[in-house]
């Protein structure tokens, strides 16, 4: 054929195969394959007739070539073929085909494959995970709540503004310490009493304080006035009692009633004499029927002599501690406390600008009698159902009206205290241990506040001449 260079009958420029010329008989099948490099001898091919090798493009025209499989102990036996084993370097292996070439692993008869896991598949739960899942739902649940609590919080309004500063240590005088007004009002209340009295013009009501620990109570005279000798007691729980009337002086406006109850606490007295203008002071009743009401104010005034009473009744002397706690109706016969929680005075009398006849109010200005005398008639009472008065033996005019006042004396009782300590009709009392004598109120009430037995200093003048005498008060004869 013209122009063909033909080798072994393979047309290397069409890339396929002509018809071999033919041979003599007996000489056997032309060899096919790939050609020959000079110098090297071609590889020993397998026989024909096993298939077209994989890549080759078969041919229309005869039989294909077919390459040589290995032999049967596989690419890995020892008589494989040379060619076949170096497959995987094969220089004219088809483009096409894919890259991966497998070769099958040996198993070792006997054995089982090693399993695999799969990483992506689920496993079970460890204790771990367990514990982990409450936890995490336990955070997102409280985050979940606080989000919403604020949400509600500032939709309400109540995120608006932050009211107050940090929080700090509790100042001293918040801390409510046993010398403190709270500290004191919590130590006294439960020695508070209300005190009812009921009678033909209706229902008395004031207050009162346990004075012994088997029942004796102080109170006004003009609480229980009236009353026909019973009386009942609400204590500070709230607890009730009924009680008696030991007896009453209308004078000096103190009364004494009984309740049978264990467990009593007897107040805590202290010295009316050792007050000072400007102590603190706490008043502790039933104002208006409110039970356990405590004021705080402090002493206003010492010695005010006071002179009260009702209209056709008895008149009542003493010199009163004046104090600016709120004290009300009610609060008659209840303490009057010091800053150390003592029973110093018992609330009795207040000043008003109503009307006579008018409900009167606190104005800043009450009077309690003082409790050395208060404790005097008490224990009279007790010990022998009445109170004796303390007396000077004589009796004033009013004022003289001239310059450095003083209370001229009307009548002087023969062998009484004036008498023996050389007073006479006519001379002008100016003071008595020192308080200055300007109302014959004043006379009457001063006295009344010392026990009988006690020795004052009179200053008086007679004539121009002022003089100085010591007097031994005494009892009444009643």
């Amino acid at each position: 054929m013209g122009g063909t260079d033909v080798t072994d009958g393979w047309d290397w420029r069409r890339g396929g195969e002509t018809p071999a010329p033919a041979r003599p008989p007996g000489a056997g099948a032309p060899s096919v394959g790939p050609p020959t490099m000079p110098g090297s001898d071609p590889a020993p091919l397998a026989s024909p007739g096993s298939g077209p090798a994989p890549g080759w493009p078969a041919s229309s025209g005869g039989p294909a070539p077919s390459w040589p499989t290995p032999a049967a102990g596989g690419p890995n036996s020892a008589d494989a073929s040379a060619w076949w084993s170096d497959a995987l370097a094969d220089p004219w292996r088809d483009p096409a085909a894919p890259t991966a070439v497998v070769v099958p692993g040996v198993v070792a008869p006997g054995s089982e494959p090693e399993p695999v896991t799969d990483p992506d598949a689920p496993g079970r739960p460890t204790l771990r995970h367990l514990l982990l899942i409450p936890v995490i739902t336990a955070l997102l649940a409280g985050t979940l709540g606080g989000a919403l609590g604020y949400a509600f919080a500032v939709r309400g309004g109540a995120g608006a503004a932050v009211l107050g500063g940090a929080p700090a240590e509790v100042p001293a005088l918040a801390q409510r310490k046993p010398e403190s007004l709270a500290g004191v009002a919590e130590r006294v209340l439960p020695s508070v009493v209300t005190v009812r009295v009921s009678s033909l013009g209706g229902t008395s009501e004031g207050s009162g304080f346990i004075a012994t620990a088997d029942g004796h109570v102080i109170t006004n005279d003009h609480v229980v006035a009236g009353g026909a000798g019973k009386a009942s007691v609400v204590f500070n729980d709230g607890s009730t009692a009924p009680a008696t009337i030991v007896g009453q002086d209308a004078e000096s406006d103190i009364a004494v009633i009984k309740v049978s109850r264990p467990g009593l606490r007897p107040v805590e007295f202290g010295d009316s004499d050792a007050l000072a203008v400007g102590d603190p002071v706490l008043a502790i009743g039933s104002p208006l029927s409110l039970a356990n009401t405590v004021t705080a104010g402090i002493v206003s005034a010492l010695d005010r002599t006071m002179q009260a009473g009702e209209p056709g009744g008895p008149v009542r002397y003493y010199a009163a501690i004046q104090t600016d706690a709120a004290v009300n109706h009610g609060n008659s016969g209840g303490p009057l406390v010091d800053g150390a929680g003592r029973v110093v005075g018992v609330n009795s009398t207040i000043k008003s600008l109503v009307a006579e006849g008018h409900e009167a109010g606190n104005i800043g200005l009450a009077f309690a009698i003082p409790i050395n005398q208060a404790k005097r008639v008490t224990q009279d009472i007790i010990g022998t159902g009445k109170a004796r008065r303390t007396v000077i033996g004589a009796r004033a005019d009013g004022p003289t009206g001239v310059v450095g006042g003083g209370l001229r004396l009307a009548e002087v009782e023969p062998s009484g205290p004036a008498d023996g300590a050389g007073l006479k009709v006519g001379d002008v009392i100016l003071k008595i241990n020192g308080r200055p004598m300007t109302e014959p109120t004043d006379l009457t009430a001063l006295v009344r506040k010392y026990a009988p037995g006690s020795v004052v200093t009179v200053e008086y003048r007679r004539g121009s001449a002022r003089q100085n005498t010591s007097v031994t008060l005494a009892a009444d004869a009643k």
